[in-house]
C-alpha cells in the first residue's frame, strides 16, 4: 500500500495528471505510426534490411542530435522547445500518410521523412523529461519517472491494439494519420503546465552550445554511477533493442503471419512492460534499483533467446511478454538513478544522453540484425547478439557495488562528481 501511495501521491498533482495523459496520448500515436511504417516498410520491399534502415532512419539522429537537444534543454524554455518539437513530428506524420495516399511514396522519400521525425523527437525527449522534477516534489520523483514510463508502455499495448485493425482493415494512411493529430493534442496541452521558471529553464547560458554539450559529456564521464550505468545500458541496448525494432520479418519469416501477428507479439511485449513497470513504481524506494538495472537485462537476453529459437506462436507471445516485462524494469530503473544522482543545472544534458542512448543504440542494432539477417538469418544471429549481452552483465554485475553507492544516494552521488 505504501508503494501504490507513492504512485498516487505523484499523480495527486494537477500538473503531473495533465503531463503523463498528453504523453499517453502522444506515445499511442508513436506506436501507431511505427508499427504503420515498419509494415509499409516490409510491403515494399519485402526486405529486413530496408525495414531495420527505416527503424534506424527514426531513431540514428539522435547520435548527432541528443547531446545538442540536452544543452539547449538546459538553456532554454524546456516547454516551448517540447511543443515546436512536437509540432514537426505531427506535420511528418501528416506528410507520410499524404505521400502514401496519393502514392508518391518511395522507401529513400519514407527514409528521409522518419529522419526529420527522429531528429525532432530527439529535441523532444530531454525537453521533456527535464520537466518532471517540477511537477512533482522531489520526494515523489522516482514515482513519476515510473509513471512516465508507464505512460509509454501502456501506449505500447493500446498502439497495437489500434494499428493492426487500422492497417488489417484499411492501409497505413488512417494510422499514420492517427499519429498526427495524437501529437497535435499533446501540443496543444503543453502551455496549461504552471512549471515554475527554475525548472522550466536550467540556467542562463554559460558559453556556446557546442562547450555546454562538451560538459555534459565530461560530466556524465567523471561521474562514478551515472557513466557506468550509461555505458552498460548502451551496449545492452545495441545487443538487445534492434529485434523489437524490426518485427515484421520476425513475425513473418519465423511465425508465418501478417499484422494481426505483429499486433499480437508488440502487445504482449507492451503487457509484460506495463505489469513490470507497475511493480518498480510500487516499490517506493531507492534501495535496490541498481540492481535490478543491471539484472534485468540477463532476464531480458535469456527470455530474446526463446523468442528466436522456437517457431510454436503462444510460446514466443510468453518470451514477448517477459522481454517486455525486463526491458520496462530497465528502463525505468535507469532513468530513475540518472534523475536522482544528476546536478539539476546538467538534468537535461544527462538525460539527453539516456535519450542517445534509447534511441541511437536500438537503432544500430536494428541495422545490423537487418543486414545479418539478410545474409544468415534472423536466428542465428540474434542468439549470439545476447550471449554477447550476457557477457556485458557480467560486468556490469561487478562494477555494481560503486554504482549503487554512487547513484541510490543523491548527496554522496553530487560529492563524488564534483
Amino acid at each position: 500500500m505504501a508503494g501504490f501511495g507513492a504512485l498516487g501521491r505523484a499523480l495527486s498533482h494537477r500538473d503531473a495528471r495533465l503531463f503523463f495523459a498528453a504523453s499517453l496520448v502522444s506515445w499511442t500515436g508513436l506506436w501507431v505510426h511505427r508499427i504503420a511504417v515498419s509494415w509499409l516498410a516490409w510491403e515494399m520491399t519485402r526486405s529486413a534490411f530496408w525495414v531495420g534502415m527505416v527503424a534506424f532512419s527514426d531513431l540514428a539522429p539522435a547520435v548527432i542530435f541528443s547531446p545538442i537537444a540536452g544543452a539547449i534543454a538546459d538553456r532554454m524554455d524546456r516547454v516551448r522547445l517540447t511543443m515546436l518539437s512536437q509540432a514537426v513530428i505531427a506535420c511528418e506524420a501528416a506528410l507520410v500518410a499524404t505521400m502514401v495516399a496519393t502514392g508518391e511514396i518511395s522507401i529513400g522519400i519514407l527514409l528521409a521523412l522518419e529522419a526529420l521525425s527522429g531528429t525532432a523527437a530527439s529535441f523532444s525527449q530531454p525537453a521533456r523529461q527535464s520537466l518532471m522534477p517540477g511537477l512533482v516534489p522531489r520526494a515523489d520523483l522516482p514515482a513519476a519517472v515510473a509513471c512516465n514510463s508507464l505512460c509509454f508502455n501502456v501506449a505500447r499495448f493500446i498502439g497495437p491494439a489500434i494499428a493492426g485493425p487500422l492497417i488489417a482493415t484499411g492501409s497505413v494512411v488512417p494510422a499514420v494519420l492517427f499519429n498526427c493529430g495524437a501529437y497535435v493534442i499533446a501540443c496543444a496541452t503543453m502551455p496549461l503546465l504552471r512549471v515554475e521558471p527554475g525548472q522550466r529553464r536550467g540556467h542562463a547560458p554559460e558559453g556556446s552550445v557546442w562547450a555546454e554539450t562538451a560538459a555534459g559529456f565530461r560530466y556524465a564521464g567523471r561521474h562514478p554511477g551515472i557513466g557506468p550505468l550509461l555505458v552498460f545500458a548502451a551496449i545492452c541496448a545495441v545487443l538487445m533493442r534492434g529485434v523489437q525494432e524490426i518485427l515484421p520479418p520476425y513475425v513473418e519469416r519465423l511465425f508465418h503471419r501478417g499484422p494481426d501477428g505483429l499486433a499480437m507479439l508488440t502487445a504482449s511485449i507492451g503487457i509484460g512492460a506495463l505489469i513490470s513497470g507497475l511493480w518498480v513504481a510500487n516499490r517506493g524506494r531507492m534501495q535496490g534499483t541498481t540492481r535490478i538495472a543491471i539484472g534485468a537485462v540477463g532476464v531480458q537476453a535469456l527470455c530474446t533467446v526463446g523468442f528466436v529459437a522456437t517457431g510454436f506462436f503462444p510460446f514466443a507471445l510468453l518470451c514477448a511478454a517477459a522481454m517486455g516485462a525486463a526491458g520496462s524494469a530497465h528502463g525505468i530503473t535507469t532513468q530513475t538513478l540518472v534523475q536522482n544522482a544528476a546536478d539539476a543545472a546538467m538534468r537535461g544534458r544527462v538525460l539527453s544522453l539516456w535519450g542517445l542512448i534509447t534511441r541511437a543504440c536500438p537503432a544500430l542494432g536494428a541495422l545490423l540484425l537487418g543486414i545479418l539477417g539478410e545474409l544468415f538469418g534472423l536466428r542465428l544471429p540474434t542468439i549470439l547478439a545476447m550471449l554477447l549481452a550476457l557477457g556485458v552483465l557480467a560486468w556490469g554485475w561487478r562494477r555494481l557495488p560503486g554504482m549503487v553507492a554512487a547513484l541510490e544516494d543523491r548527496q554522496e552521488a553530487r560529492v563524488a562528481a564534483r
